[in-house]
């Protein structure tokens, strides 16, 4: 498995056309937000890459989520990168631990309430089983809509909720020998129109984590 560096800062996976292709460490804001005391991507690409005012997240990601996340400068291509995301055209890959035996794979179709529209919308997430570690299973998940906490749901809905979460939890306590004390869930690969693809890989917390887990098996 390929590991990340030695710690997981932000850091920039790849600067072109137009785009600016950065890794969130888990705890980071993408955004400014009203609390200094929260990081977020805005202020460290202002002050550490130099970055214009006008840099602006094409899509978000969750406070607790790791991962690839697309920025922008000029409105062009901020409305352009929208538009891929609107109407489905970026493929997405996320890695998660989650609680419970998983199935090989599997496809959930549910449709999860939108706060801003006032409805139901249809949201599809297809998962495979990458590892199983006892009572873990180690998940490649690609959502192919994208609802707020659309994974987080689904995964819980159907019985398999991410380690570390503590608003979709496991319906009973469970330990997690070596818990990395986050929410295991890693945005690892984006793939653009074109066939332009950006990749993470899994933050040194959450591959220590996995390197413990098989450890714990073999012994």
């Amino acid at each position: 498995m390929t590991t990340s560096p030695d710690s997981d800062e932000p850091r920039v996976i790849a600067q072109e056309n137009g785009l600016w292709v950065l890794h969130k460490p888990s705890g980071y804001a993408v955004h400014r937000t009203g609390d200094e005391s929260i990081p977020d991507l805005q202020r460290w690409a202002a002050a550490e890459l130099d970055a214009p005012e006008s840099l602006s997240p094409i899509h978000r990601l969750d406070r607790e989520t790791s991962g690839v996340v697309l920025f922008a400068a000029e409105p062009e291509r901020l409305a352009e990168g929208g538009t891929w995301f609107a109407e489905g055209l970026v493929k997405k890959r996320y890695l998660a631990l989650v609680f419970g035996h998983a199935r090989a794979k599997g496809i959930i179709r549910r449709p999860l309430q939108d706060s801003r529209r006032g409805r139901r919308l249809d949201a599809v997430t297809r998962y495979r089983l990458r590892e199983s570690y006892g009572a873990f299973s180690f998940l490649e998940v690609r959502p192919e809509t994208g609802r707020r906490h659309q994974i987080r749901k689904h995964l819980h809905g159907i019985g398999l909720s991410i380690v570390g979460d503590t608003r979709y939890r496991a319906k009973r306590f469970r330990s997690v020998p070596g818990f990395p004390g986050r929410l295991w869930l890693h945005a690892a690969a984006l793939e653009l129109p074109g066939d332009v693809r950006y990749e993470s890989p899994l933050p040194p917390e959450l591959a220590a984590h996995l390197e413990l887990l098989a450890g714990s098996l073999a012994d």
